[in-house]
């Protein structure tokens, strides 16, 4: 599966990003599908790889003194996944006026059958106070060469 990387709009009328990923055998539990617990990790690989492609690598977030984090997370299991299957999963900024914004994620089956849709609330952590900053989008936007690509066109 080639990677494709959409560039999502502040308003989210484009396509998500997406990143592909195919579901190894070690990551199936003793059903043979997918662990649950691999969704997460999934989810947190295309969050980073979204943040990568805005032009916002970890050592840059480090440097600014602040991190991402995840304060809750949903997922709603749909279709079962099996070793072997490719998936793409997708990654959408959600942004409100607060300290906390909302990333919708969709793992999609090669033949576009949605498997999971996961939702997560996140904030953007600094590191030194151990406070999440009142707001994240200045943040990410002016460490972004991309901004587009999280939804900060």
């Amino acid at each position: 599966m080639t990677e494709v990387a959409h560039v999502a709009t502040e308003g989210g009328a484009d396509e998500p990003f997406t990143v592909p990923i195919a579901v190894r055998g070690y990551e199936t539990d003793t059903q043979g599908h997918l662990n649950q617990s691999v969704y997460l990790q999934y989810a947190e690989h295309a969050r980073w790889s979204v943040l990568q492609a805005g032009g916002i690598p970890q050592t840059a977030l480090l440097a600014r003194g602040i991190g991402p984090v995840t304060l809750e997370t949903t997922i709603r299991y749909l279709r079962e996944l099996r070793a072997g299957d490719e998936v793409a999963v997708s990654c959408r900024f959600v942004w409100g006026e607060r300290k906390t914004f909302v990333i919708e994620q969709t793992v999609r089956k090669a033949d576009g059958t949605v498997a999971a849709e996961i939702t997560a609330t996140c904030g953007i952590l600094d590191l030194t106070e151990r406070r999440l900053l009142k707001d994240p989008r200045a943040a990410l936007r002016e460490l972004a060469t991309d901004p587009g690509a999280l939804g900060l066109g």
